[in-house]
């Protein structure tokens, strides 16, 4: 008798056990370019104007399509560099044009600070950053 109460209650301990961590809250993972996107278009702290903002969004979203092309392509490693780094002065031009010399260099440091821990995912195409 002594036994069956014990084994009673190790299966209803087990049952609660069980239907709380099934009920455990499930977070969506994003992938890869909506996070480095989330990352260009975070411009606090930079005061663009609308304009601006609208530009740079635009472009921050044909630099990740592209980014992601190039990472996904088939071509060696010593391309995929050439063309990461053809991508990071392209845009390094863009940015200096629209934002001038100190608002990119500070756009510059938040989105390094921001890219870090993306970076081992990232592979060859932190090299654009």
């Amino acid at each position: 008798m002594k036994l069956l109460k014990i084994l009673t209650f190790a299966f209803a301990i087990s049952l609660i056990g069980f239907s709380a961590q099934a009920q455990g809250l499930k977070v969506p993972k994003m992938d890869l370019s909506s996070q480095v996107l989330g990352i260009l278009n975070n411009t606090k702290g930079l005061d663009l104007n609308s304009d601006q903002k609208s530009k740079l969004e635009t472009n921050n979203k044909s630099f990740v399509d592209e980014l992601m092309k190039i990472s996904d392509s088939s071509a060696s490693d010593d391309d995929k560099k050439a063309s990461f780094l053809g991508l990071k002065n392209k845009r390094t031009k863009f940015l200096t044009d629209l934002m001038g010399s100190d608002l990119f260099k500070k756009y510059s440091g938040q989105i390094l600070k921001s890219i870090n821990p993306l970076k081992s995912k990232l592979g060859l195409a932190a090299l654009a950053f």
